[in-house]
């Protein structure tokens, strides 16, 4: 096969910051994606409609003219959202849902949940409404190891949220293991997860291949290749509650490359030509479109978008850094090829 029509897809995890860094990675999004999920989690979190409206503006502000992409807002949920939050979301247009990060879980997240029992009357009015709540699934006890975070979220937060919530809508956002995989799989419709292109690409030898490779960190962190060959499987069997979110997360080269070694991989550049290239060594290529563009507008309600893209058998090489804010951004893969390319959008 040497190109693939594709209906246009959408991300239903996106990172893009604001200000200066906003204005340097939007495009990338724009260009292949008809929606983005935006994540809440900037460094003043978005935790109301109106905040998340003004974000909104901002990010439109930013997009190039010729592009017709639409972010999908969330807020950020918090041990004092409160209920009246929940119902002006539900009457609003612009914001689709509600992000949980356990409190010191990633960037930004240090003004996430301590202690999900404080959100309860929150959750009850989403489940009321149909609002889904997006999870970062991971566990901060420390004393859990840091790759079996994913594994004891599941048993701990996960399993017996959805007892008490039988109806919340729940996506379990970027997994990385076979537990996860085979939870959402044997779960209720009202359960979905998403997967990122590191996930699906590398295991966790990537991060230490011939020393330490920062740009190569996110979390969760990447996992064993047991674990990465269980999220090929799901892929490969087309479940249709798994969907594309790429979790791309800019951070800028210093902060990558420094002591703090930010978490956060940056796959806006060429996300759907390197969803393409997984798919193809499946041999599904012709399940990309409902993984890229389908399963995620249905599980959410959307329409599916009616515009299509093209993707070309093209080998050709990612850079080895891109403009961002006043630094440098490294892509995921950075100098290396990948092997279809996008040619209209």
């Amino acid at each position: 096969m040497n190109s693939i029509n594709l209906t246009r897809p959408d991300d239903f995890h996106l990172h893009l910051r604001d200000a200066t860094a906003l204005a340097s990675v939007v495009a990338d999004s724009a260009r292949q994606f008809a929606r983005g999920m935006i994540m809440p989690n900037l460094e003043s979190p978005i935790t109301t409609v109106a905040l998340a409206e003004a974000y909104r503006q901002r990010i439109l502000d930013n997009l190039p003219l010729d592009t017709n992409f639409q972010p999908l807002m969330t807020l950020y949920l918090t041990d004092n959202t409160l209920v009246e939050e929940i119902k002006i979301l539900a009457e609003h247009d612009h914001v689709y849902a509600v992000k949980y990060y356990p409190a010191g879980a990633t960037t930004n997240s240090d003004n996430g949940v301590s202690d999900l029992e404080k959100t309860y009357p929150v959750l009850e009015a989403m489940s009321e409404q149909g609002i889904p709540l997006l999870m970062h699934g991971e566990v901060t006890d420390t004393g859990v190891d840091i790759f079996d975070r994913e594994q004891v979220f599941i048993e701990r937060i996960l399993a017996p949220l959805m007892k008490r919530f039988e109806n919340l809508k729940i996506v379990f956002e970027h997994i990385t293991t076979s537990d996860a995989a085979n939870f959402v799989m044997k779960g209720p419709e009202n359960l979905a997860a998403t997967i990122t292109p590191q996930h699906l690409i590398y295991n966790r030898n990537a991060i230490f291949k011939s020393g330490i490779r920062p740009h190569n960190f996110c979390l969760p962190v990447l996992k064993r290749e047991k674990h990465r060959q269980a999220l090929l499987d799901v892929l490969d069997g087309g479940h249709h509650r798994f969907f594309l979110g790429t979790d791309s997360a800019p951070h800028s080269r210093n902060a990558k490359e420094s002591a703090c070694g930010c978490a956060g991989i940056y796959t806006a550049h060429n996300a759907i030509e390197l969803y393409a290239s997984v798919f193809e060594e499946l041999g599904k290529l012709e399940q990309l479109e409902d993984f890229a563009s389908h399963f995620g507008a249905d599980f959410y309600g959307l329409e599916r978008n009616s515009a299509q893209i093209t993707l070309v058998k093209k080998d050709w090489t990612i850079p080895a850094s891109l403009p961002f804010a006043e630094s440098e951004i490294i892509p995921f893969m950075a100098g290396e090829t990948c092997h279809w390319k996008l040619l209209t959008a």
